[in-house]
């Protein structure tokens, strides 16, 4: 590593970067351009953590934890109002169908109106 004396400006190859980053690493207080890959900065993010103390390091995992724990919170409700509301307006589409079918329409037009199969449709009366 020594005898690696390239500047960022002057990197050509990932060689190149994968030796600046290894020698320089240290020294660096934030990402640079010339170097924006996410392998890099998956490593640049790991360095981070590895300068942590362990009280830093543990309030950063617990951070980390919430921030986990409150995503798959948001997604589950997400899912559960989307199933909610799939199945509301399945129902919807029944009553309509029932309405219909109560009216005389026929069994081929309600099925392309509501977009059901028509088996769907027979079912209903």
């Amino acid at each position: 590593m020594i005898n690696f004396v390239k500047v960022e400006a002057n990197l050509e190859t990932d060689l190149d970067q994968w030796f600046y980053v290894l020698k320089n690493l240290s020294k660096m207080n934030k990402f640079s351009v010339y170097l924006r890959k996410p392998i890099f900065e998956k490593l640049f993010r790991v360095a981070e953590y590895s300068k942590l103390t362990k009280e830093e390091r543990k309030m950063y995992d617990v951070s980390l934890k919430r921030k986990w724990d409150n995503k798959a919170a948001l997604d589950y409700a997400r899912l559960e109002g989307e199933e909610k509301g799939k199945a509301k307006a399945e129902a919807e589409k029944k009553e309509s169908a029932i309405k219909m079918l109560g009216r005389g329409f026929e069994v081929k037009l309600i099925s392309e109106i509501l977009g059901m199969s028509v088996e769907e449709i027979e079912r209903l009366k």
